[in-house]
């Protein structure tokens, strides 16, 4: 299996700028400047599953790694030229702001009253976005600091239905189509391929069979002395998973007496979907707090942002081979 390719630089401290035209790319290979820019290039990469991290026009830590990962997937002899890229996702990406109206059907994913606390959590059916700015940042891959960038004539805070809100142009996660404990089985494909997940670069990358780099999604490894090195499988794939909530094994990997288990929900810390691997207790997953992924430790598990975590199932399945080291 070959080494994940990763570049990593300092973060450009940019000036966000409010032009709709990103204009042309930089002919050079260098970082663009403009904010506009690099948000193109990130909807590009995150449509082409080379996940930027959170869409926000700054050129940071995973913009870079997911542009490295692009160009070794496309067989680019210089990893580090941001040419192609920038070309292609100028060409492929040519608007990149859309309007977003917020529907009434949504309420049924959103709690304001939804607490903090696992032993009251524990008595709702449903671990709900606390917002619609929550809900809208999530749908667009991004976070509520970026929305209110889009949307200086807003509060952000105060969203409700029927406010129409600016949001990056990028394929929307639509918790309303997530299916209900909808378990994936193996699939002759799928599951020869193998997803490697690097917990130094935080980073999981998904490879064919003949070593092609299919995607690569930013993570949260485990706290180190629970990550789980070595070669496992995938075991089982199930959509909307509950969650035992156990403060003593999460913070000392030994379960204590107390726990709570939590419902279902985008707003669950597993999120979305539970991957669980060979190895008894772990699993990739969702998150309740994707602009805190690959910049905080998690118990044990890999965390994804749940419109990461969701693709999943179209890239592996039961049986694949999953390292991590």
């Amino acid at each position: 299996m070959r080494t994940i390719v990763f570049f990593l630089l300092m973060v450009c401290s940019l000036q966000w700028s409010w032009a709709q035209d990103p204009g042309p790319p930089p002919e050079d290979g260098a970082v663009p400047t403009d904010p506009n820019v690099v948000l193109q290039l990130q909807i590009f990469l995150d449509r082409h599953l080379f996940g930027p991290g959170k869409l926000d026009g700054a050129a940071g830590e995973f913009t870079y790694k997911a542009v490295v990962n692009y160009n070794f997937a496309m067989g680019y002899r210089d990893l580090y030229d941001w040419t192609p890229a920038l070309r292609a996702a100028a060409e492929e990406v040519p608007v990149i702001f859309a309007a977003f109206n917020i529907r009434g059907d949504l309420d049924t994913f959103v709690n304001p009253a939804l607490p903090e606390k696992p032993e009251e959590q524990v008595h709702h059916s449903y671990m709900a976005y606390r917002s619609y700015a929550e809900l809208v940042a999530e749908r667009f891959h991004t976070d509520e600091g970026f929305l209110a960038k889009c949307n200086p004539e807003l509060d952000v805070t105060r969203l409700r239905p029927g406010d129409v809100v600016v949001v990056p142009n990028v394929r929307s996660f639509r918790i309303e189509e997530v299916k209900s404990m909808q378990s994936f089985g193996k699939d002759v494909k799928l599951s020869a391929n193998t997803i490697v997940v690097d917990t130094t670069e935080r980073m999981a990358a998904v490879y064919s069979p003949d070593e092609r780099l299919l995607a690569a999604f930013p993570i949260t490894p485990g706290k180190p002395e629970f990550i789980p090195v070595g070669t496992w499988s995938m075991k089982t794939m199930m959509t909307t998973p509950s969650f035992r909530y156990d403060k003593q094994f999460l913070e000392g990997g030994v379960r204590g007496k107390e726990a709570y288990q939590l419902p279902p929900g985008p707003n669950s810390p597993v999120g979305i979907i539970w991957c669980g691997l060979s190895k008894s207790g772990i699993g990739l997953h969702g998150t309740a707090l994707p602009r805190t992924i690959g910049r905080s430790q998690s118990a044990g598990c890999v965390r994804l942002a749940n419109w990461d975590a969701i693709r999943l199932p179209t890239l592996v399945r039961p049986d694949s081979r999953v390292i991590v080291r």
